[in-house]
């Protein structure tokens, strides 16, 4: 029954894209997310049934590819990464046909989003490198083409996909290399039969097919220093597009991991993890370092995706370090947390995105400090972005608290290791985990103060206006999963211990007790977010009645009118508020070394005396330090290079002989 509903899944999501080709435009954006929502309503029910079971299930399509045929295998580990995508694909499907009503998409485009969802619905159940490397590469293909979707109107497009497409087909290249030299050894391409096998492998021959899977997934993940291309491909790419490639697509990085490092590998040496965990700690510093020094909305959200994957790297590098010690039980519970907060990670993401979006769509920009005044003009946007913003910044109640919590309590038992490396790494997880947790505050305070409240700074966020009811049930859908996650974040538990018992070589114990609320099973430690959210809402209740039932003086029954944030001034204009350019400058100064802001600040005087000024221009850009320091530099290098190289083919015979004969005395050479 699983089998056939993920099967079902896949083909509706491929009817998808032939309608989106075929139908005429009044009826390719519905038909094609009708489609759409029914692959992901038959995936997630095909996921769920092996997360519900635990048992997996299997499928050879020897018709599908060519000479080694299509190996298909969901266990609970992949079932998760599919049930993601299924929720965050279900909220984009309904969220498109409002988006593309304004703006009719042509075939091309509008084909391109169920064929995305597709190949990201497929990779977690490829059993095989070539199945594997073929659905890895579809999917690379259908998300660059989706990013080009505006490549005609906007030069900042056609750049990102340029970073995307070499930062993307860098990595399945070093993936590639390392799945063929794991195959070669094991003597077969089969996963099951790798993993057989994989006692066969030297110890350095693993190291280095680790070393450069780790490397094409982490470039996928978005983990620094091999995240260039999310914060240029994101913001560039239609919302819908960016929810599903921050929501679900950058999960299949951390996916990768843990299927080369655990399932095929079986573990590993301790170096290893801590490799990956140090992954994690600078991601999470660095995405939200510039997260909070971001003005613009989607740009905001494209690095708080490397702060979050950070963090589940980490939880994902400290679960394979301790395991490799033999602490099993902790390392279950961290994993159990890391995987957690990936699903929390794609319910909130994919709200904010899609919030993004619609902010973008109703006032024509999503630059923070030319917003503001939307709360009232778009209240329901602005609730639903506001649950998001509150989930990422783990406030108790939602299911950002949830996950971090239980990833803080697994780095605090992991003390009790015998390794004082590890015990080190952990430190600096708790660490990461406390700054992180300031910086992401900041940053959605500042988008959700800056954008959403106050008085509207230019004339398109003074005019805007709320989005399609489509729209706003995409973003709901999401904003429901973020507080039904964090009120009862138990009901998940039991479905992804499953999948940490996929995932981890071994199995692991199980680490929390079952119920609504978290408990963990093996220590102390309990959280019940039901009775909490129940005790606020029960001290608003009796605040507010106890104010409206005391006696008040009549001067106080009056009801008087002031402008909000007026500071007791008669009237408050855009020009006096603060924006989020002002609101990052602390932060800015406190990191200058590490984000070296560019300041261009421009004074004209008056024409009768130069002591008086007629006015300030003054202009702020945070660039990735990442990108200027060592990519910048090397694609400089390689431009020169292709100068010089141009000249080499002058269309001279003897010169192409030439080169010709040199190439073969070398091959004569390696060979003798």
């Amino acid at each position: 029954m699983s089998e056939a509903a993920y099967l079902a899944g896949l083909v509706a999501a491929g009817a998808g894209a032939l309608l989106g080709a075929a139908l005429p435009a009044r009826h390719r954006v519905p038909g094609a997310a009708l489609a759409s929502a029914v692959a992901c309503l038959a995936a997630l029910l095909g996921a769920g049934q092996v997360l519900a079971s635990g048992r997996p299930f299997a499928l050879r399509l020897a018709e599908v590819l060519p000479l080694t045929g299509a190996e298909l295998s969901l266990d609970p580990l992949g079932a998760l990464f599919v049930a993601a995508t299924a929720v965050v694909g279900l909220a984009v499907s309904c969220y498109s046909v409002g988006y593309g009503a304004h703006a009719p998409a042509g075939r091309a485009t509008t084909a391109t989003l169920p064929a995305f969802l597709a190949t990201v619905l497929l990779v977690p159940a490829a059993a095989s490198v070539a199945t594997f490397m073929v659905a890895w590469e579809l999917m690379a293909l259908t998300s660059l083409l989706a990013l080009l979707a505006d490549h005609r109107r906007r030069a900042e497009a056609r750049d990102a996909a340029q970073w995307y497409a070499a930062m993307t087909h860098a990595g399945a290249a070093a993936i590639l290399l390392g799945l063929v030299l794991l195959a070669a050894h094991a003597g077969g391409q089969g996963f099951t039969e790798i993993a057989a096998h994989r006692g066969r492998l030297s110890s350095p021959i693993a190291s280095v097919v680790f070393v450069l899977t780790l490397l094409g997934f982490a470039s996928k993940a978005g983990a620094v220093p091999l995240h260039v291309w999310l914060p240029r491909a994101h913001p560039e790419a239609p919302s819908p597009v960016s929810a599903l490639m921050s929501g679900a697509m950058v999960n299949l990085g951390v996916y990768g991991i843990l299927l080369v490092g655990e399932d095929l590998l079986g573990g590993g040496p301790l170096w290893w993890w801590l490799l990956v965990a140090a992954l994690g700690v600078s991601s999470a510093f660095f995405g939200a370092l510039h997260a909070a020094a971001s003005t613009d909305a989607k740009r905001l959200l494209a690095y708080s995706t490397v702060d979050n994957v950070g963090l589940v790297l980490l939880g994902v590098g400290s679960a394979g370090a301790l395991a490799a010690g033999g602490e099993r039980a902790v390392a279950g519970l961290v994993l159990l947390a890391a995987l957690f907060h990936l699903l929390n990670h794609s319910l909130f993401k994919g709200c904010l995105f899609l919030g993004a979006g619609a902010v973008q769509h109703a006032a024509g920009t999503r630059d923070l400090d030319r917003l503001g005044g939307l709360a009232r003009r778009m209240p329901a946007t602005a609730v639903l972005f506001g649950i998001g913003a509150l989930a990422i910044s783990a406030l108790p109640g939602l299911n950002g608290f949830a996950s971090e919590w239980l990833l803080l309590e697994g780095l605090l038992h992991g003390f009790a290791s015998r390794s004082a490396v590890t015990e080190a790494a952990l430190l600096a997880g708790v660490a990461t985990l406390a700054i992180t947790g300031g910086l992401t505050a900041t940053a959605f305070v500042k988008a959700l103060g800056v954008g959403f409240l106050g008085q509207p700074r230019t004339e398109g966020a003074r005019e805007a206006k709320e989005v399609p009811p489509s729209m706003l049930a995409g973003m709901a859908l999401l904003a429901a999963g973020c507080v039904a996650l964090g009120v009862a974040p138990g009901v998940v538990l039991p479905g992804l211990e499953r999948a940490v018992s996929s995932g981890l070589a071994g199995g692991a114990p199980r680490a929390a007790r079952p119920g609504l609320g978290l408990a963990l099973a093996s220590w102390r430690g309990a959280v019940q977010p039901a009775l909490v959210v129940s005790g606020l809402l029960a001290g608003i209740v009796l605040a507010w009645g106890a104010l409206r039932l005391a006696p008040r003086p009549a001067e106080l029954r009056r009801p008087r009118h002031a402008e909000a944030w007026g500071c007791g001034r008669e009237s408050q204009t855009a020009r006096m508020e603060i924006t989020a350019t002002s609101f990052s400058e602390p932060l800015q100064r406190v990191f200058a070394d590490v984000l070296r802001p560019d300041h261009d600040l421009e004074v004209t005087h008056a024409a009768e005396s130069r002591y008086f000024p007629e006015a300030i221009s003054f202009h702020q850009r945070v660039d990735d330090a990442i990108e200027r320091v060592v990519y910048r530099p090397v694609i400089s290098a390689v431009a020169r290079w292709g100068r010089v190289a141009r000249r080499v083919p002058n269309g001279s015979v003897h010169r192409y002989l030439a080169f010709g004969f040199a190439a073969l005395v070398l091959v004569l050479v390696v060979l003798a």
